[in-house]
Parts: structure tokens; C-alpha cells; sequence
């Protein structure tokens, strides 16, 4: 039995990231606004901050957090509303596969491509803000736990207002509460760093975090959807 159901759960995650990376590729001038974004983030704060090389090296690891947290929370109301208008979610209820699956293979994309350019543009963002290289390291690390983790929990409040329309802000109302504590995980394990302090603890519970999103996380999603279908 196993070995049946492994090839279909691995076709049909090949088959939906082929789909979403062609439609992303037909809107690339779209999938770009979360990098410009996260850049007009970190450019406003040098600016306000007058350009002072001290104070932005001690707001550059919580700049820099803030700058992701809102970029990916920018493209996270068209998580699943592109599929609810075209009929797409009430095919993933009847494929042959866990919606579940297909909800996690989504919040993977969405991560993929939203998310990871801004981890690999961080260092480059950094020495705009003067983030000392030191702190780099832990920075990258607390975003690489943090970040799925965000993707996760947006993706169930984002299946919680598939069905609504314009809730745009709804799900940023929903989704900011949730992102709050590992906004401060995140970003205080790399001030802690910073202080001399031991980051693994912060770092510890972003990855118990990132655990329990990833078992629990796709099926709240999927039990949401079929809610909203109903």
C-alpha cells in the first residue's frame, strides 16, 4: 500500500508546483512586488533613521525581520483565492490525494518563491542597514525556521477567508496576531547574540514551532477549505 500511495503524492506534488511556477512566470512582473516591497521597507527605515551607521546596525536584524514578516503577508491573501474562482480547490477535495498534501505542497511554493529570494537577498539588505557581520549567521538561521512557519499559519487563516471577498485586510488582522510571537523569537534571538547571550534557546522554540505547523498547519488549512466549499 505504501508503495502505491508514495508515487501518487509525489506526482501530484510535481504536477501542482509545475502548474503554480507557469502561472507565476506569467505574472513575473506580480511575483516581484514582495522583494520591491521588502526593499522599500528596509530603504524607508534608512532614510527615517537618517542614514546613521550606529543606529541602524542596532535595528538592523529587527528591520530586516519586519521587512519579510510583511512581504510574505503581502502575497498571502492570493494563497488559495486564485483556485476558489477558478474551480481549482473543489478539484483538490476530489483528487485522489490528501488536500492536506496539496495544501502543504502549496504553502511550499508560496515560500519558495515569496520568501526564499528575500532569505538569499538578506545579506545584501543587511549592508544597507549596517547589520554587523557577526549577527548575520543567527539572522539567516532564526529566518530560515521562522519564516516556513509564517507561511504555514498564513496559510490557515488565509483558508479561513477563501470564501469571503475583498478580505484583503481581514487576513492581515487574522494573521498578525499569530505572526507576533515568532516576529519576537526571531528577531530576539539574533539581539541576543548581539548581547553576548546564548540565540540556541529562541532559535530551539522557532524549531519546535515549525514542528508542530508542519503536522497540525495543512490540515487546519484543508478542514477551513472544505468549509468554505460547503
Amino acid at each position: 500500500m505504501r508503495s502505491m500511495t508514495t508515487p501518487g503524492l509525489l506526482q501530484s506534488a510535481r504536477a501542482l508546483l509545475a502548474r503554480d511556477l507557469r502561472l507565476l512566470w506569467r505574472r513575473r512582473g506580480d511575483s516581484l512586488q514582495p522583494a520591491l516591497f521588502a526593499l522599500l521597507v528596509v530603504v524607508m527605515f534608512a532614510l527615517g533613521l537618517g542614514g546613521e551607521p550606529q543606529a541602524l546596525a542596532n535595528v538592523a536584524s529587527a528591520v530586516l525581520w519586519v521587512a519579510v514578516l510583511l512581504a510574505g503577508l503581502l502575497s498571502l491573501d492570493t494563497l488559495f483565492r486564485g483556485d476558489a474562482e477558478d474551480g481549482s480547490l473543489e478539484q483538490w477535495v476530489l483528487a485522489p490525494v490528501p488536500l492536506a498534501w496539496l495544501v502543504a505542497v502549496r504553502v511550499f511554493n508560496h515560500w519558495l518563491t515569496t520568501v526564499l529570494p528575500l532569505i538569499v537577498a538578506t545579506p545584501l539588505l543587511g549592508e544597507l542597514l549596517h547589520l554587523p557581520r557577526e549577527q548575520l549567521p543567527v539572522l539567516l538561521v532564526s529566518l530560515a525556521l521562522g519564516t516556513p512557519l509564517l507561511s504555514l499559519l498564513g496559510a490557515v487563516v488565509a483558508a479561513l477567508t477563501v470564501g469571503m471577498r475583498r478580505s484583503g485586510i481581514l487576513v492581515a488582522l487574522l494573521a498578525l496576531p499569530l505572526y507576533v510571537p515568532v516576529l519576537v523569537f526571531g528577531a530576539g534571538s539574533v539581539a541576543a547574540s548581539a548581547q553576548g547571550l546564548d540565540a540556541v534557546g529562541a532559535l530551539l522554540l522557532l524549531a519546535a514551532g515549525l514542528v508542530v505547523a508542519l503536522v497540525l498547519a495543512p490540515l487546519a488549512a484543508a478542514a477551513a477549505i472544505r468549509i468554505a466549499l460547503n
